[in-house]
């Protein structure tokens, strides 16, 4: 009897644990995206310039790199994680302004809001439904990134729209990737810290959107 439960106790231990990380993580994940519309909300009422965008991103990514791994296991870590999620969508603002200039702005914005939702919906409830193993996916998604990043700068000299249009596309891949690997790492244990996983959704969730308005706006421009 007593080897039963030394057996059976682990396994019920880890399923408590992984639940609770879940929970956290999209708990976490609803405040921040809360957060961060409101900061937009904010750029875009005081009509923020775009140069606000470019500094808000390197805030943040100074932020991601430099200081969310020392503290993403202390309390200092929560406000991190809104502080990044807090610049982000600051310099959402302007980009979200732009678009809304254009012929049916409306209808892109609220488009590329729509579709980004469905996207991570589908993702994350295949992921959490199948508990499949997307740890494979890991190598590919970097060095995807990687070459997406290296073509968009790249692009900054040479400005072409089809070039834009194609690595836009290829973001919502790799991202909708990176929901899949990463909500796989929640479900089998490959990641115990929920403020790490919802900064890593959050970016993902970010750039789908940013990407849709890319390809929705594209049309209008």
């Amino acid at each position: 009897m007593s080897l039963q439960n030394s057996t059976v106790s682990p396994r019920s231990e880890s399923l408590l644990a992984t639940n609770q990380l879940i929970r956290n993580t999209y708990l976490m994940l609803s405040l921040t995206l809360i957060f961060s519309a409101a900061m937009a909300g904010v750029s875009m009422w005081m009509n923020l310039p775009p140069m606000i965008s470019l500094i808000a991103m390197f805030g943040s990514m100074a932020l991601i790199w430099f200081v969310l791994p020392r503290t993403a296991r202390s309390g200092a870590g929560l406000v991190t994680v809104f502080a990044i999620t807090g610049l982000m969508g600051l310099g959402l603002g302007p980009t979200i302004n732009y678009y809304l200039h254009l012929e049916g702005g409306d209808q892109i914005v609220m488009t590329a809001l729509g579709g980004t939702g469905a996207i991570f919906l589908a993702l994350s409830a295949y992921a959490l439904i199948s508990r499949r193993d997307f740890s494979f996916m890991g190598g590919f998604l970097m060095v995807g990134m990687i070459v997406v990043l290296l073509a968009m700068l790249g692009n900054l000299f040479f400005h072409l729209p089809a070039l834009s249009m194609a690595l836009s596309g290829a973001v919502i891949l790799l991202m909708s990737g990176f929901i899949l690997f990463d909500t796989s790492r929640m479900v089998n244990s490959g990641e115990d810290n929920y403020l790490m996983m919802t900064v890593s959704l959050y970016l993902s969730i970010f750039n789908i959107f940013v990407s849709l308005l890319n390809i929705l706006g594209a049309s209008r421009d």
